[in-house]
């Protein structure tokens, strides 16, 4: 009797961690098929009308400048704006310390590539995925972005979008292998389904603030 008993609770801890593993692996095939279509594989030939921005999506700074990811995301980023595909920059990362700064650097290093400083938002607190999307409509008032980051993220970010009402599609900077790439898909996994439940709930971020819309001046954004 007592190991039928055992049996059962095995079982239905199984059950429970099988469902919970669907139900995780069901959100993130969800949120990737949900945001495919808005992934513009071929820049060359697609039509950039009615732009206002482009996002690049902050991430590590190293002590001699951005990351090998964020260079790419950034060179993506001169790139397209370099083409007209939209008339502005939003810079959007983490500098909530002094101690640590990604946008001001992700400035700088489109500054010394021929972008106009005018034309350069800095985003001093997008210090995530949803929040970087949220104040990008919300403080800089943008209406219809092009977001650039790897592909792995640009699902989450398509996604975020969609949900809090801007019109966006995406472009992936992946002109390279990256390593720890197995460990970053299978943590955007878990970030996927972090932000399907908060884009259901749509929180305010940490930092609000007044409006900066993007069809004003970038310089507005300096702190420097």
């Amino acid at each position: 009797m007592k190991k039928k008993k055992i049996k059962i609770i095995l079982i239905t801890i199984f059950s429970i961690i099988l469902l919970g593993i669907i139900f995780v692996l069901g959100i993130n095939a969800y949120v990737k098929t949900s945001t495919k279509k808005q992934i513009i594989k071929d820049t060359t030939s697609y039509n950039f009308e009615g732009f206002d921005c482009i996002i690049v999506l902050g991430a590590k700074i190293w002590s001699d400048g951005p990351s090998p990811m964020l260079a790419d995301r950034l060179d993506t980023a001169i790139f397209l704006y370099n083409k007209g595909a939209a008339p502005k920059i939003i810079m959007s990362g983490d500098h909530g310390q002094t101690t640590y700064d990604e946008v001001n650097p992700m400035k700088q290093y489109a500054l010394d590539r021929g972008v106009a400083s005018e034309d350069i938002f800095m985003d001093h607190a997008g210090f995530s995925t949803y929040e970087s999307i949220y104040r990008a409509k919300a403080i800089f008032q943008s209406k219809k972005a092009i977001i650039v980051t790897q592909e792995y993220h640009l699902y989450r970010a398509l996604y975020i979008a969609s949900k809090l009402g801007l019109e966006a599609v995406g472009v992936a900077s992946d002109p390279r292998a990256y390593a720890g790439a197995t460990y970053r898909e299978l943590r955007e996994i878990l970030a996927r389904n972090k932000d399907f439940v908060t884009s259901i709930f749509k929180p305010k971020p940490k930092y609000l603030g007044d409006t900066i819309p993007i069809t004003g001046d970038g310089n507005a954004t300096d702190d420097k």
